[in-house]
């Protein structure tokens, strides 16, 4: 008998025996449940009990005995969404079993490690991962082939193995982060006794990990690591694939309940996850030797960005500088060309590239941070995502700004703010007016014809752009809002008009965690300052600007330093040591004692460079 006519009798067989009163009870019901379905079988069985239903219940107005079968089924019903919940396990143990089996010999890792995406819905945790192991050990006991037994035993193991390596770090995830005071969250340009690197390699159970850990601790790249690749084996590469896996979700969700930190937020939970996907593409590169290891790094690089793309609140309009170094971001970036390469032209990868493009945007890298917006660009509009679109059309816009190309930048800001109108996009809206307003304000001061009607129309953009960002609770808006009013206003020469947007700008940026913001706002401090004739309070700013800026990568740091040059030419060298001296105070909380004792080396190497 076919499954599906058998599980329309047993429905039957159940109505009947509960209408004869021979089953009194659901626990009779689920107990028969449990006796006949098959693993595997449950859709077939929830489409022949809907059948039943449906039938049934288009039978009630002519048939009296309809009404009895129908309270029947319905306790069916009952204890079948029962049945489904606990037994909803077994069953995927079953399918990934069969999933790995039915695979090729070189797809089996890969069949395996999609089985195990945490992008999925439901997906596996600790028990039914322990579950899996135990199923695919007793498999490979009885497999007909040696070669296939031994891959099962290779694959059981690593989960094993990935599991306990876990629970030895669990209690060390976030540890770390606690001894160093927060100050360096490890995912950048670190020493060797701080960071997560050392402690991890310090407490990892296992060989491949704990080497790992402690190459990235000396602030080596990770193929440093793998001396030896040809001898390492399925099962410690799945013991280590593991460990990150859980060691990513663990940092992420910690992260993610900081929100109001600017160091410790979620703009860390963007780095964690852009660290783990560069710590994977690094592996790949390393194991050239054992291509089906290489491909299953890459496959990991590949869910990792994919989880950064379908986070609900993914920075369309932000970066990830909160836990990198300018080298470090830099670094990270570059190892995505051959997995963003291979990934599909999908809204994912639109929105990564985004990303991407706003961080090469804040390093002042503007030929790659447009060629990353163009193609997302291009992407958005191909899969009609157009929140995305409008999101690109802003950057361009703004990198038109920064490359002084001032008329195609407000092209670019009108075409952003029709179509962020048009779809009902309130943040694209507010991004679209401020550089709409920022564009108008430098190409007028480029011609020298700053009319007071052409101020007050570009003005009024900015100000628009700030009241909606204000409206939307939208920080990160605010404070490019606040940092344009604040440029625009300087530019200007309104220096004390320029000072009460950029110091709320400051605030915002801060809360927001856009370091870049943050920095350059310090940088037109100084010149706002310098304006009104406050030149201790300028020299500060400007240190603060110049070192904040330079530590991220952003080649705005010599505008600063510049300004610093020129205060010392006019005030002389002591004057401005004393000016550092007095706000020594308020400079250490920013960027702590290592960072002031730099501010004269860097300034020297400013001046030697010019």
């Amino acid at each position: 008998m076919m499954i599906r006519d058998r599980y329309l009798e047993l429905i039957d067989r159940v109505a009947n025996l509960t209408l004869e009163g021979k089953i009194r009870s659901k626990t009779q019901v689920y107990k028969l449940l449990v006796e006949e379905i098959e693993p595997g079988t449950q859709e077939i069985f929830d489409r022949c009990l809907l059948e039943k239903v449906t039938a049934t219940e288009a039978q009630l107005e002519t048939k009296v005995k309809a009404a009895r079968v129908l309270r029947a089924l319905q306790t069916l019903q009952g204890e079948w969404e029962r049945y489904q919940q606990e037994n909803r396990g077994q069953d995927a143990i079953a399918s990934a079993a069969q999933q790995i089996l039915s695979a090729a010999p070189d797809e089996r890792l890969r069949v395996l490690l999609s089985i195990l995406d945490p992008n999925q819905k439901q997906a596996f945790d600790g028990l039914l991962l322990q579950q899996l192991a135990r199923s695919l050990q007793q498999t490979a006991t009885i497999a007909p082939e040696p070669a296939l037994a031994e891959d099962l035993r290779q694959l059981a193991t690593g989960i094993s193995q990935g599991i306990e390596s876990f629970n030895a770090l669990e209690e060390y995830l976030i540890s770390w982060i606690y001894e160093q005071g927060k100050s360096n969250l490890g995912f950048g340009e670190v020493e060797a006794a701080r960071g997560p690197w050392a402690v991890w390699a310090k407490h990892s159970p296992h060989d491949l990990p704990r080497q790992l850990f402690a190459t990235l601790a000396r602030n080596q790249p990770a193929v440093s690591a793998l001396p030896n690749a040809r001898e390492i084996d399925r099962a410690a590469w799945l013991d280590l694939t593991l460990l990150l896996q859980y060691l990513q979700r663990g940092l992420v969700i910690w992260f993610d309940k900081q929100p109001y930190d600017a160091k410790i937020g979620k703009q860390l939970s963007f780095s964690t996850l852009l660290t783990f996907a560069a710590l994977w593409s690094q592996l790949a590169s390393g194991l050239q030797s054992q291509p089906t290891l290489a491909e299953a790094s890459f496959h990991m690089t590949l869910q990792t960005l994919r989880a950064i793309a379908n986070r609900d609140d993914f920075p369309l309009y932000g970066g990830v500088f909160a836990s990198f170094g300018g080298k470090a971001l830099n670094d990270a970036l570059n190892y995505f060309d051959e997995p963003l390469g291979r990934l599909e032209a999908t809204p994912e990868k639109a929105r990564i590239l985004t990303l991407f493009g706003y961080s090469q945007q804040a390093l002042g890298q503007y030929d790659a941070a447009t060629n990353f917006h163009e193609q997302a660009l291009d992407i958005a509009r191909s899969s009609n995502d157009k929140a995305c679109e409008v999101a690109n059309l802003n950057h361009l816009s703004r990198i038109c700004v920064a490359i002084k190309n001032y008329a195609e930048a407000i092209r670019l800001g009108q075409r952003a703010l029709i179509l962020a109108r048009t779809e009902g996009d309130r943040p694209g809206e507010a991004n679209a007016l401020v550089n709409l307003g920022y564009g108008e304000v430098l190409s007028a001061r480029q011609r020298d014809r700053l009319e007071a009607e052409a101020y007050e129309m570009a003005m009024n953009y900015l100000e628009q752009g700030l009241n909606l960002a204000q409206k939307l609770g939208d920080r990160q808006t605010q404070a490019l809002a606040y940092n344009s009013l604040g440029i625009a206003c300087v530019v200007l020469e309104r220096a004390e008009e320029a000072l009460q947007f950029l110091a709320p700008g400051l605030e915002a940026a801060q809360i927001s965690g856009d370091r870049y913001l943050y920095a350059l706002n310090y940088a037109y401090i100084a010149e706002a300052y310098r304006q009104t004739g406050a030149t201790p309070k300028a020299i500060a700013s400007a240190a603060l600007g110049m070192y904040l800026l330079e530590q991220m990568g952003a080649n705005e740091w010599r505008q600063p330093a510049g300004l610093l040059l020129v205060l010392q030419g006019e005030v002389g060298k002591e004057s401005v040591k004393t000016a550092l001296q007095d706000y020594r105070t308020a400079i250490i909380g920013a960027i702590g004692v290592d960072g002031y004792d730099y501010l004269p080396v860097l300034l020297e190497r400013y001046r030697q460079d010019h």
